[in-house]
């Protein structure tokens, strides 16, 4: 059976990623300094102006302004020629303390409210919700080759912007992959779509050329394209107005990029400027870690993890896998490794996966799993051989 199947990036001058870094630069500041904070911080871009805004408790002073400008201007935003300039954009902050409700249920959970000893109950999820990982063994890095592709696309864009090798670019792009899938594997890539901000200047053949030159044919495997393989370059055949001035921006609105490129599902919570009390993103990486482990260990060669929580408690409330028919053991199964040998607490991922450091920043853009945080404790696989010889394969 055949079947075409697509995902998408964008790079970091995208309005809502430029958002998502900042949210997670606020993060990042914050951590440093207070590595207990309780931070949710979200950030809008329009012409001429930044808001940051949000609920922040901590012991953290930050200079809100200055993480801004500095974020947006390491964008390439930092002139008025590409229509929107860091040094003088007006910059909006409305930043209040968390709820003492929700940190009532998030600081003590209702394991230890009700007598509960174990210091790892400590922590309530910090929100009710289900949150989604996956991993498939397309890739080397167990992730969907349609979305890998777009991220290094995406960041192969950037990086000739910003050497100079191609000086008429701008800051804001998008990319996207079409795999044509024959029983469930790539065989080869159909299309490939870049669409990228440019000066004025630059011709449009002279972008399509390039862009074929620069950045497709560094990264995308010869051995994957053929006669038929469809190439569109800035299509409409105009990208001048882009980044907040062509469109806004906000946090939050790019959670497929974020994650799986829409070959998994999702539970609808974003990650930037969450702090990991937030499960909307450490059970997101938790579920990658697990399911990860259960493709590297040979158990399956596709896993889907659902954990699901209640605000206040700190057990997941149920824990799913599917291994869409190709696990070596049934998914039950799997279950019960998977709670026989992960803490899913909110204080044990934090734990478990170094969660209280600065982390944050390099994943705002260019995605959260896979080769961009290729060195983040949830993309090990140190698990592997412990679950392989428990499955008894």
């Amino acid at each position: 059976m055949r079947k075409l199947f697509t995902s998408e990036s964008v790079t970091e001058g995208h309005p809502d990623k430029m958002c998502d870094q900042i949210s997670d630069a606020i993060l990042n500041a914050i951590i440093a300094q207070d590595p207990d904070a309780h931070v949710a911080c979200e950030t809008a871009t329009k012409t001429g102006f930044v808001m940051v805004f949000g609920e922040v408790s901590t012991t953290a002073e930050v200079d809100y302004e200055a993480i801004v400008r500095k974020v947006v201007n390491e964008i390439g935003y930092d002139n008025d020629e590409v229509g929107f300039n860091g040094n003088t954009c007006e910059v909006i902050v409305r930043i209040e303390e968390q709820s003492g409700d929700i940190a009532m249920g998030v600081d003590q959970a209702l394991e230890v409210k009700e007598g509960g000893t174990d210091e790892l109950d400590h922590i309530g999820a910090g929100d009710q919700g289900m949150m989604f990982g996956y991993a498939n063994s397309e890739t080397e890095e167990l992730m969907p080759l349609s979305l890998e592709l777009s991220h290094k696309l995406a960041k192969q864009l950037t990086k000739v912007r910003k050497d100079g090798t191609l000086d008429y670019l701008q800051p804001d792009g998008k990319t996207q992959v079409t795999v044509e899938l024959v029983d469930g594997k790539v065989e080869r890539i159909d299309t490939i779509l870049i669409s990228t901000q440019h000066k004025e200047s630059a011709s449009l053949e002279q972008i399509r050329k390039d862009l074929i030159e620069y950045v497709i044919k560094p990264i995308v495997p010869a051995e994957l394209i053929d006669d038929n393989t469809k190439y569109y370059v800035n299509p409409t055949g105009r990208f001048v107005i882009g980044g907040p001035v062509g469109d806004s921006g906000l946090t939050g609105r790019k959670i497929i990029v974020d994650t799986y490129g829409g070959r998994s599902s999702h539970g609808g919570g974003a990650f930037s400027g969450k702090d990991p009390t937030k499960v909307d993103r450490s059970a997101a990486y938790m579920a990658r870690y697990i399911a990860k482990n259960i493709v590297a260990a040979g158990i399956a060669e596709k896993c889907e993890i659902e954990l699901a929580y209640a605000i206040g408690v700190a057990r997941p409330v149920s824990v799913y896998a599917d291994t869409f028919g190709t696990g070596l053991i049934d998914d039950e199964a799997i279950v019960e490794l998977v709670k026989k040998h992960f803490d899913m607490r909110p204080a044990a991922i934090i734990k478990t996966l170094g969660l209280r450091e600065p982390i944050y920043g390099n994943l705002a853009a260019y995605g959260h799993f896979g080769s961009n945080a290729k060195d983040m404790k949830w993309e090990q696989t140190d698990m592997a051989d412990e679950l392989r010889k428990a499955a008894g394969i």
